[in-house]
């Protein structure tokens, strides 16, 4: 059963490359968003093993959608992981202190993408980081 992922960006073209990325792995299912509102509903009726998150949105941002998601019973399971240019160590800690799996820095590169997905999804299922 392919993992599915959801890719939350309001940015058009990041979150086209990103899914088309993500997309080149065969075991991803993958769905998008363009705002934190339509990553709660999309991700309470999807329920995917994963969420990449923008952190700088507008309207409800990152931190907002990921405080969100973990108030619901249907989403608080889902780890999310947060995509942002912002990646110095403080901001990363907070990021993690907030309940973000993990962050993946902006720009990320496409072609390694997915492969970090993969170890994150890897981890938190207590396997092996591949």
């Amino acid at each position: 059963m392919p993992a599915k992922i959801l890719y939350v960006d309001d940015e058009d073209d990041i979150r086209e490359i990103a899914q088309m990325s993500l997309e080149l792995e065969p075991e991803f299912e993958v769905r998008s968003c363009a705002s934190g509102a339509e990553a709660l509903v999309e991700a309470a009726a999807w329920q995917p093993d994963l969420i990449l998150l923008d952190v700088m949105m507008p309207d409800m941002d990152g931190p907002e959608t990921l405080k969100r998601l973990a108030a619901s019973q249907p989403t608080a399971p889902i780890p999310v992981v947060f995509i942002t240019a912002r990646t110095q160590s403080h901001e990363v800690e907070r990021y993690l202190a907030m309940g973000a799996a993990s962050v993946i820095a902006k720009p990320f590169d496409p072609l390694a993408l997915a492969g970090d997905v993969k170890k994150l999804l890897a981890l938190r299922a207590g396997g092996p980081a591949v």
